[in-house]
């Protein structure tokens, strides 16, 4: 059986419920959250790129079809501890405690409400992710889509069959008989999560509730208010004829809530449930530290547009596209560097620049680099520029001057560059500088800060070694093997390792000797990219001024 990628596979699978007429057009694949805190990165994995990444497959095979995101804005506010302290006064914070979240106003007071401010981090980059995304509020489907106020009609007139589903997933707490389930907004206190409905008129569309909060008796139309949440969920299926959606490791376990919603759609309102498929949390690490998973209400994490503002967005696709969706990631902005090397080797990969042995991990790697992609890729490789070396170029390019210019005069220099830059890889190298220069000022570790010293400073050099005359000597054997070297990082790589050095103190001491004579530092991050990036005359210059100032003479 020939391999295939995960997406694609999930994608057949929807294509082939279409092709028997299970499925129609346009083919809607949803994804769902609750704008309840910070809308972390994680929640682009199942709800947003997954959802892409399938229906991109589905209309390579010649599908219409449509992708939305439903927002939960009429769940209510829990007001845990990290939602509180958004809030400078507690006492008016705790006041809107199982109020809907659309209701919240902004801690922060620049939008509307807590909805409004805390989805700008995520909406406004949602274009970024994923193309042409339909979201979709939950208090507007309530309010005015006319197939979930028939869903609602339902659920309520199909009570007695709802609670006899839902009773069999409950074990030892039954709902009783004469439950009504819908949640109206209590009039008085405006709290969603205390209120009981008494009775119902079909008639009128409204019901009678109690609100155990504040005591309110009143009554409440079937348009203010929300479902019992699992109903609520088959409501989103029907009103949006939802064909495909992806669902949390915590409503895949067996007898869970996905599997009760649906029998509550097959054997109460005759609906097919969408296909999909579980997936796992994404993991926050900070300073090398795993954290746990990211969480919106606790609000642990980072967002789109702190991802955007460091890496590109297809990056991050990748990464969750080149992993199966129940495989546990965990992400930190302090390693950038080392998924968009993942990335670039898939690039690679895919035109064939790099070589993999292992049919599938090549297969993988080359389907999963075409998928985190919003765009066809173009017909020719682009030219890369490592992350590294745009860290590397930033640092070392003058104050003042135009970056992408001066990065192109020094990769044809370094013999990186052969002519000259499409404008698609002249577009990328410039982005990449900005990220690489966003990604130092912010994120990155202390020892990759560095600026290269304008001249030697002989006394640093001097006293940071045991035996002068000795790395003096290492040096030595070091100019001559850069002056022969060729000008990329490897080539100087070589040219190091080609030094025959005691491995301990003396190795360190060459690599201390060198990191203070060009950046004053006696540690950094990798030097030969760094060196790459200077002209050979300039560094072989330092290299024999170091060696001076190690033996006592003068240099000039």
């Amino acid at each position: 059986m020939s391999w295939a990628h995960w997406v694609d596979k999930l994608a057949d699978e929807v294509a082939s419920l279409a092709e028997a007429g299970y499925v129609s057009e346009p083919i809607v694949l949803n994804g769902g959250l609750s704008v309840s805190g910070l809308q972390h990165v994680g929640r682009l994995r199942g709800e947003v790129v997954l959802v892409s990444a399938v229906r991109s497959r589905l209309e390579e095979r010649g599908f219409r079809t449509e992708q939305t995101l439903v927002l939960y804005t009429m769940d209510p506010w829990k007001g845990k501890p990290a939602q509180l302290k958004q809030f400078r006064d507690l006492d008016e914070a705790r006041r809107y405690v199982g109020w809907p979240l659309h209701r919240v106003p902004d801690p922060h007071g620049c939008c509307e409400s807590w909805v409004e401010h805390y989805w700008h981090d995520f909406g406004d980059y949602l274009d970024e992710f994923a193309s042409d995304v339909r979201v979709v509020a939950t208090d507007e489907l309530y309010s005015s889509n006319e197939r979930m106020g028939e869903f609602v009609r339902m659920a309520v007139e199909r009570r007695g069959e709802v609670v006899s589903v839902l009773n069999k997933y409950r074990g030892r707490r039954p709902l009783p008989e004469s439950w009504i389930p819908f949640e109206p907004v209590c009039k008085r206190c405006g709290r969603i999560d205390s209120t009981r409905c008494t009775s119902v008129d079909l008639r009128t569309g409204s019901v009678t509730y109690e609100c155990e909060h504040c005591g309110h008796v009143g009554e409440a139309s079937l348009r203010n208010g929300k479902l019992a949440w699992r109903l609520e969920w088959v409501g989103v299926w029907y009103s949006l004829n939802v064909a495909f959606e992806p669902y949390g490791k915590d409503h895949a376990t067996p007898g869970g809530s996905r599997d009760s919603c649906n029998e509550l759609a097959t054997a109460v309102f005759g609906l097919r449930p969408p296909l999909g498929t579980a997936f796992e949390w994404v993991g926050y690490v900070r300073g090398g530290k795993d954290l746990g998973d990211m969480g919106s209400s606790d609000f642990i994490g980072f967002t789109p547009r702190e991802w955007v503002e460091v890496a590109e967005p297809e990056v991050l696709r990748f990464l969750y596209l080149v992993s199966r969706p129940m495989k546990r990631i965990a992400l930190s902005l302090e390693d950038v560097p080392r998924y968009t090397d993942q990335f670039d080797r898939a690039e690679r990969v895919y035109y064939c620049l790099e070589e993999v042995r292992d049919a599938v991990l090549r297969g993988l790697l080359k389907r999963s680099y075409e998928l985190s992609l919003l765009r066809p890729p173009p017909k020719e490789a682009p030219f890369q520029l490592s992350y590294m070396h745009a860290v590397a170029l930033v640092q070392t390019i003058p104050e003042g001057a135009d970056a992408l210019e001066e990065a192109v005069r020094r990769l044809r220099m370094t013999g990186r560059l052969k002519g000259d830059l499409d404008d698609f890889s002249a577009a990328r190298v410039e982005r990449r500088l900005k990220l690489a220069k966003a990604w130092l000022d912010k994120y990155a570790p202390e020892h990759y800060r560095i600026s290269i010293l304008e001249e030697l400073r002989p006394e640093l050099v001097r006293g940071a070694v045991s035996e002068p005359e000795r790395i003096a000597e290492l040096l030595r054997a070091l100019r001559t093997n850069l002056s022969a070297a060729e000008w990329t990082d490897d080539g100087i790589k070589r040219a190091m390792l080609g030094i025959p050095k005691r491995k301990g103190r003396e190795e360190r001491e060459f690599f201390r000797a060198l990191y203070l004579a060009f950046f004053g530092k006696p540690q950094g991050p990798r030097i030969a990219p760094y060196l790459s990036m200077l002209d050979r005359g300039f560094v072989l210059r330092r290299v024999e001024e170091t060696i001076r100032a190690l033996e006592g003479r003068g240099y000039e």
